[in-house]
């Protein structure tokens, strides 16, 4: 079964423009190099994919170091990535604090990723770079990969095709008895099947009273007709992810569950319709979570309305109350109201959208008609 995209029509990245833009940052987090331990961060800024090594940026040249197991992947991929500024540094985990104090010493201030660094880490690092003083940053790198380039947007607008075709594929399971455990099974594997290289966070899977619980675990619950059921799913192309929930039912809902569900839809779509250029995710949220409560639903929103997506499936801008984050133009954030009630269920719904100029793209596409 082919990918539903082709890997050879997505978008180049530039990677070879992010470390210039770092180091224009440098001076004002207080520091003159910096030392990139969070791998989505080396990653991005390098190209390199592996599960170790250290990204040292400074502006007379930075230094990737990693092991032996990486030597022919990371030399290929700084290449394919164009990292022309980076020295790569292959060499056993012993050797490479060496390698990485004899370039940090010749800067007074080195930053660390304060929120990616343990006590641990940071006092091996105040015996090796003693040379130095030690800046606490946050959010440096972060903050420039909240605003995707074209490659990126190609890359999780395919990892939302496939989430939207894998549904499509599969949701009729869930009028044929099976569990819980066994959807959530099938849709990553459907995904899979779909060009994904991995769900892009654990399957949310949640019917009936279960779905009062926002993160439930799947179970070996049987779904139940005239039950609502949450589907928060996404698939993951080239590192980069998608995010969607649909409650779907068995049947009509009645009662309850039909105006539960009603009522997150028409948040959800309150919320879609406030995403622009220049706003704050606070205002989103402000947008979703006053359309649940004129529904008598307030109380039911139990968690913030979305966050960016990207190489994780949680980053910057947070779409939460009273965030000031800006949504600009070229940035990417999911809009995920919900309301549960104990006992009974849940409903959400969720779309990762691109914010544009004037208004926003939906990314996720699948139906949001819930009756199976």
């Amino acid at each position: 079964m082919p990918p539903v995209y082709s890997p050879d029509a997505l978008a180049p990245m530039d990677v070879a423009g992010r470390l210039p833009r770092l180091l224009e940052r440098l001076d004002g987090a207080g520091c003159d190099a910096l030392l990139v331990t969070k791998m989505e961060n080396v990653r991005y800024l390098s190209g390199f994919t592996g599960s170790a090594g250290m990204l040292l940026v400074s502006p007379d040249g930075s230094l990737l170091v990693t092991d032996g197991r990486y030597r022919d992947q990371a030399a290929e991929q700084l290449a394919a990535a164009g990292a022309a500024g980076i020295e790569l540094e292959v060499d056993s985990a012993t050797a490479q604090p060496d390698a990485l104090a004899s370039v940090a010493a010749r800067h007074a201030r080195l930053g660390l990723e304060a929120t990616s660094v343990t006590w641990s880490l940071q006092q091996r690092f105040a015996s090796l770079f003693e040379r130095s003083e030690l800046v606490a940053t946050r959010g440096l790198v972060e903050r420039l990969r909240a605003v995707k380039d074209a490659g990126e947007i190609d890359r999780i607008e395919a990892a939302c095709d496939v989430a939207d075709v894998a549904i499509a594929q599969v949701k009729g399971m869930l009028a044929e008895g099976c569990t819980e455990s066994q959807f959530a099974a099938e849709l990553e594997a459907e995904m899979r099947r779909r060009g994904s290289s991995g769900a892009s966070f654990e399957t949310i899977v949640a019917s009936g009273p279960n779905g009062a619980k926002p993160h439930a675990r799947p179970t070996d619950r049987v779904v139940g007709a005239g039950e609502l059921v949450v589907v928060d799913f996404g698939a993951t192309v080239d590192g980069y992810r998608s995010d969607m929930t649909r409650t779907l039912c068995v049947g009509a809902p009645a009662g309850e569950l039909a105006r539960l569900v009603d009522a997150v839809y028409a948040a959800q779509r309150a919320g879609v319709r406030a995403v622009t250029d220049g706003v704050t995710g606070g205002e989103v949220d402000a947008a979703c979570r006053g359309s649940l409560a004129d529904a008598g639903y307030g109380e039911a929103f139990l968690h913030s309305t979305g966050h960016g997506v990207g190489l994780e499936i949680h980053e910057l801008p947070a779409v939460a109350k009273d965030s000031a984050d800006i949504l600009g133009a070229g940035t990417v954030v999911t809009v995920e109201p919900g309301a549960y009630v104990a006992g009974i269920g849940g409903a959400r719904i969720e779309d990762t959208v691109l914010v544009g100029t004037s208004g926003c793209r939906p990314l996720t596409k699948s139906t949001k008609d819930y009756t199976l």
